[in-house]
């Protein structure tokens, strides 16, 4: 599996590869954003980041949202190529299907940046990709999982295959599993991020196997939707969420969800705007920028 260089931000090397522009290059202008949805407070918060650096950089913005339809997102691109914007910052819907668009955009001499979620189609060239260390973000999230269940169990996986965050998540997450194996991975299933597709598959799960003891849910959408499951049939199952948004943070406080990985969307959303006004300003820019996470529970550790 392809994951995503992992890293701190501030450790990032300017890899030889870096890519650069002239130092004439012409300065401000109108960048091209299509997210994988608006309906999630990730995504709100990363848009706000978007937002108040290119304020401060000189740059407009024009957002839309794919709302997890790749046809969708790839009329908004081609219309930002239309209208020769200045770059593309994209969160691809599906990251094996996004590099015919991407690639178009290069045509176009329009650079383009991933922001969360990256490109692993073999057609398409990004300038850098931003992003969460995810890897990482696994990683901690079986820690904690191990640490709710006491080093034993049985795990279900609530995924969402299609995008590079989530399968680095995943491989973090079963990467240090595999060191513990009186924890038991007994199914992973896509539910998209969705809430109440995470829900249905919960509901699903416990009725079918009537032991599940934890849930690993890739994003907070997907552990809501399962925790009202939970909470319906009146089960005690361990949940770890992704992304640590205020209805989670209140069920990680009340002791319905044992903790989360904390992501900084709007860390993430000014860091892409720096490094794009770094690359217009004719700087080598680093074609990975991975930010640290960190880990919320009840008892703070």
């Amino acid at each position: 599996m392809r994951t995503i260089a992992s890293g701190l931000f501030a450790a990032a090397v300017f890899l030889a590869s870096c890519a650069t522009v002239s130092a004439g290059a012409d300065l401000p202008g109108t960048i091209g954003v299509s997210l994988l949805t608006q309906k999630h407070e990730f995504y709100t918060y990363l848009e706000n980041g978007l937002r108040m650096a290119a304020r401060t950089k000189g740059f407009s913005l024009v957002v839309k949202a794919g709302e997890y339809n790749t046809d969708t997102q790839l009329v908004q691109v081609r219309q930002f190529i239309a209208k020769k914007v200045q770059a593309i910052v994209l969160t691809p819907c599906d990251s094996r299907e996004v590099g015919n668009v991407i690639a178009e955009a290069n045509a176009a001499a329009i650079p383009v940046f991933t922001v969360d979620i990256a490109n692993l189609s073999a057609r398409g060239s990004v300038v850098a990709h931003i992003a969460s260390d995810n890897i990482d973000g696994g990683r901690k999230a079986a820690a904690l999982m191990i640490r709710a269940l006491s080093d034993s169990g049985k795990v279900v996986i609530i995924n969402h295959p299609n995008v590079t965050s989530v399968m680095d998540r995943v491989a973090g997450f079963r990467e240090v599993m595999s060191s513990h194996p009186r924890i038991r991975i007994i199914a992973e299933i896509p539910a998209w991020g969705l809430r109440d597709r995470a829900m249905s598959i919960m509901e699903d799960i416990l009725v079918k196997i009537a032991d599940v003891n934890g849930v690993f849910a890739i994003n907070d959408n997907s552990a809501l939707g399962a925790l009202d499951a939970i909470d319906a049939a009146g089960k005690k199952t361990i949940l770890i969420s992704y992304d640590a948004i205020p209805e989670v943070r209140k069920a990680i406080g009340q002791g319905k969800i044992f903790g989360a990985v904390i992501q900084y969307p709007e860390k993430i959303g000014a860091i892409t705007i720096e490094t794009i006004a770094a690359y217009f300003g004719g700087k080598k820019v680093p074609p990975a920028v991975i930010v640290p996470v960190g880990v919320l529970t009840r008892d703070g550790k």
